[in-house]
């Protein structure tokens, strides 16, 4: 039996090489890595198995040189996950993010991710991250606009122009071709320039760009609404929407920050559909509430607060597995509005980087680098 052990080193070029942005593809290993989460064929971190991952927070002030300090948006975290079925992997995604990093020509974060043999643990794979975090987190929007949409979407409505966003339009388009109008919020001039000019040079089918001042316009007469802004520097400054600015049979998809009322959410012409609910009531256990205030601002943590505090059941929100594995209904009617919520997790991350090193494996790209041919200890 032979005890050497190497693995693939993957540039960004080799992922690129590798198939990382082939968006249908991406979906489609999103889709079965959701259905594997609802069978319980996965780990992640924490007792409860379902934990995003682990951050390494700084103090607000500190008297030691070089000590870096809270801000809004820095933070180191490292995801690990398991995934089985036809994936049968560990991996962890590990980060930094620094929003100071753009002044220097770089992205506000920069990941990488390791593959692992899941019996000896042995290195399978160490590849750039970046295209395939934003990816995966377009992939699973996506997922929810190839199952949830009304018949023939026509508008989108972006809020939070940045990377993102770009990533899930691929999702969206490639999901929902049918697609041919954008209305648009951002922060800077300069961000909605930069995602129309992406779009414009991508998307040939969208005729048009609509930019808005407020919330309400951009949700107006869209059929798809995503929400993929940076958090607020003050959480009563986070985004969010209201049933009155939506069309009847609207989607809206929240991968970040988005404040809801309560009342919205036990609204019974509004349904509740979650990526892993288990997820957000791992993260609210024992906090206080508003855990959305206190935790984390996403959707998901909005949801948790509002089965906790009594205003809606654990049974009104939907699991995106569930409706993959076709054991609940997805879109009721056309003209009811869905609220789904997106927080990331690792496997997805697992799920898409396995399937790219597969085929970098399968076509020779990337680097081998020896770990040991046998083992000095």
């Amino acid at each position: 039996m032979s005890t050497k052990v190497e693995f693939i080193y993957l540039n960004e070029q080799d992922m690129i090489q590798a198939g990382v942005k082939n968006m249908e593809k991406c979906i489609d290993s999103i889709e079965d890595m959701f259905i594997l989460l609802h069978k319980g064929d996965y780990r992640m971190g924490g007792e409860n198995a379902n934990e995003h991952g682990i951050r390494v927070s700084f103090p607000k002030k500190t008297t030691i040189e070089g000590m870096p300090t809270h801000k809004p948006d820095f933070r180191f975290m490292a995801m690990p996950a398991y995934l089985g079925g036809r994936f049968k992997m560990f991996g962890i995604k590990t980060y930094g993010s620094n929003p100071d990093n753009t002044q220097k020509g770089l992205p506000r974060s920069i990941l990488m991710m390791q593959l692992m043999d899941a019996t000896t643990g042995a290195p399978l794979a160490y590849m750039s991250a970046n295209i395939l975090s934003a990816m995966r987190t377009g992939a699973t929007a996506g997922v929810g606009v190839r199952h949830l949409t009304a018949k023939n979407p026509k508008t989108v409505a972006i809020i939070g122009p940045g990377t993102m966003s770009r990533y899930t339009m691929n999702a969206f388009i490639s999901a929902q071709p049918t697609i041919d109008t954008v209305r648009v919020k951002g922060r800077s001039q300069k961000g909605i320039d930069s995602f129309v000019s992406y779009c414009r040079e991508n998307f040939p089918n969208i005729k048009e760009y609509i930019v808005c001042d407020d919330l309400a316009d951009v949700c107006k007469d869209a059929d798809i609404v995503f929400y993929g802004t940076t958090n607020a520097a003050k959480y009563e400054d986070n985004p969010t929407v209201k049933k009155e600015w939506l069309k009847k049979g609207a989607l809206v998809i929240a991968a970040s920050a988005l404040l809801v009322d309560t009342d919205f959410l036990a609204d019974k012409e509004v349904k509740l559909i979650s990526d892993n609910y288990a997820m957000y009531d791992g993260w609210g256990s024992e906090q206080p509430l508003p855990t959305q205030k206190n935790v984390s601002t996403l959707l998901g943590m909005g949801f948790y607060d509002a089965v906790t505090e009594g205003r809606i059941s654990r049974e009104s929100i939907t699991e995106i597995g569930e409706i993959l594995s076709g054991e609940k209904n997805g879109r009721d009617s056309d003209e009811q509005i869905i609220l789904y919520a997106v927080g990331g997790m690792p496997i997805e991350d697992v799920a898409w980087g396995h399937d790219v090193y597969q085929n970098a494996l399968k076509n020779g790209i990337g680097t081998k680098l020896n770990v040991w041919n046998s083992p000095a200890l």
